[in-house]
């Protein structure tokens, strides 16, 4: 089922006017880096090096094969890998055959994973055979019955004989496919948790990341002489974007890490000379406090851009003196990917204590319930546009209540400014947990949970953390006579192969909720309550 949606002429008469388009094909880039420096490495990862000849070449299997498999311009090939050089090579390669990338984060389970296949029409899956001791291909097995399109899966690394196998993608020889497409087909569908428990699938185009990738070379002066260490997952778009996208645009490398761990991190730095990294603030929080970093050599990095979820300034004024490289805040969401940050020429304490400024030609305004703009330094729900802004969602219904009448997105941030443009995010009225980098739907969680026989209501809020930045509260209603505990809801929850990472992960038991005369439930008490609570016990985050 391709993927077709109509971007305005007068929006693609303005950033092309402008600049910002260049109708470039992102996977364009990788294979002009292999006819200028064919033998010089573009990834590096656990298995081994991969360099640009070999790339493009794979590339071109890739999209050959694909179409061989009767993925046709606009279809939908799903992904689900860890950060390995075949999401690299698949990436590009479905782009090549004129498809649609889809990455599913490695974490997500039958329950995410199915639904997302099925509204994406997918008709190839690929997938490792197995990843931190989870069976992939099980659980495929178990979808298929309920996935009428999907019609392969691939294998990626597998231990024993398989029907179809990621060597199979990437094996044969042959002309270059010739393909109709446009820079201005959709390319990329992310799937995005906002404030609903179904999840919301958001379109860019080549046109709207390869402008967001230039944007940040240029606010950052990156180059050539640059080489990237991503551990933030490639089917994030942090990931995506500054993993796989990026190298290949300034012909450099990028170092991947597959499961996170800081002591192995800082040795991959300091071994491949790592220059810059994009990622989360657990990443930074776990370089930072590593009893060892002064045993590593990491002279050769300079910057680390932390985003995906709320970061400390004192995370990053210590950063910077224990990583002695340039760190600051980045903001942004899938919808538009990186909206602000500071560059090494802004004031260096407007990296820490904001969000910074907006990157290239992106605008953003603050508004109150009224849509009205508010003064400098007053709170109000943030709106933003910029040449990066996804070009719809795969249901046009979800736009519904996304954009204002005259063209800005509804970020669901509130925000202030000051008189200088310099942004601060001051909350989310979205009903999500930002746990280390990934938005979490509560609303997802409490229904789930609104199933078990004693729980009679449930609402689930986000409770600081020091390292995750967030975890999941769940304060709930029980039935008369019973006392459930934390174990028995998350065992409850195990049936519905929901991701773990979604768990709450502190029980709290009320006889009632606070609402509204309405009946809506007021979360904001529920968060004071949590924090009076872990401000009694504040060596206790979990119970």
């Amino acid at each position: 089922m391709p993927v077709r949606i109509a971007i305005s002429a007068e929006r693609g008469r303005r950033e092309r006017a402008s600049g910002a388009w260049l109708d470039r094909f992102i996977d364009g880039y990788v294979a002009d880096a292999a006819r200028v420096s064919p033998e010089k490495p573009v990834i590096i990862d656990g298995s081994g090096t991969l360099t640009y000849a070999e790339a493009d070449r794979s590339i071109d299997a890739m999209a050959r094969n694909l179409h061989r498999l009767g993925v046709t311009a606009g279809e939908v090939v799903s992904w689900q890998l860890p950060n390995w050089h075949e999401a690299f090579l698949l990436h590009h390669g479905i782009l090549r055959a004129g498809a649609v990338s889809n990455p599913i984060v490695p974490i997500y389970r039958r329950h995410e994973v199915e639904y997302m296949l099925r509204e994406a029409g997918s008709r190839v899956l690929v997938i490792p055979e197995s990843f931190r001791g989870f069976d992939y291909v099980a659980m495929a097995g178990e979808m298929r019955s309920a996935l009428p399109d999907l019609a392969h899966v691939v294998i990626a690394r597998p231990q024993q004989p398989r029907e179809l196998t990621f060597s199979d993608l990437t094996g044969g020889d042959g002309p270059r496919l010739d393909v109709t497409r446009s820079p201005d087909d959709p390319m990329l569908l992310m799937f995005t948790s906002g404030t609903t428990a179904r999840p919301k699938g958001v379109l860019h185009t080549h046109n709207t990341l390869d402008y967001e990738n230039r944007s940040i070379v240029e606010i950052f002066e990156l180059d050539g002489a640059d080489s990237v260490f991503m551990p933030s997952p490639l089917s994030h778009i942090t990931g995506l974007l500054y993993g796989i996208q990026l190298p290949a645009m300034l012909g450099t490398i990028a170092v991947l890490q597959d499961v996170w761990e800081p002591g192995e991190a800082l040795a991959l730095l300091a071994q491949h000379r790592c220059t810059v990294t994009v990622a989360a603030t657990p990443f930074l929080h776990g370089l930072t406090h590593h009893p060892e970093l002064a045993r590593f050599d990491l002279s050769a990095l300079r910057l680390f851009a932390c985003g995906g979820a709320d970061v400390p300034p004192g995370l990053v004024r210590g950063a910077r003196t224990a990583l002695d490289c340039y760190v600051t805040r980045i903001y942004g969401s899938t919808e538009i990917p990186t909206l602000s940050t500071t560059g090494p020429h802004d004031p260096p304490e407007k990296g820490a204590q904001t969000d910074g400024r907006m990157i290239g030609t992106a605008a953003f305004r603050i508004v109150d319930d009224a849509g009205v703009p508010v003064a400098d330094g007053t709170i109000g729900d943030l709106e933003a546009k910029g040449p990066e802004t996804f070009v719809g969602y795969l249901k046009p219904s979800d736009a519904a209540d996304a954009f204002t009448k005259d063209g800005w997105f509804r970020t669901g941030d509130l925000a202030s400014a000051d008189a200088a443009g310099f942004l601060s995010i001051r909350g989310r009225s979205k009903d999500i947990v930002l746990r280390g980098g990934e938005n979490i739907s509560v609303t997802e969680i409490e229904a789930l949970l609104f199933e078990h026989p004693d729980v009679v209501e449930v609402a689930i809020v986000a409770m600081p953390d020091p390292v995750l930045v967030e975890r999941a509260c769940a304060f709930v209603v029980p039935r008369e006579g019973t006392l459930p505990e934390l174990g028995e809801l998350t065992t409850f929850l195990d049936r519905f192969n929901v991701a773990k990472q979604k768990y709450p992960e502190r029980l709290e038991l009320v006889p009632e909720l606070p609402k509204t005369q309405s009946g809506k439930i007021q979360k904001f008490l529920l968060r004071q309550e949590i924090q009076r609570l872990l401000d009694q016990e504040p060596r206790t985050l979990l119970r």
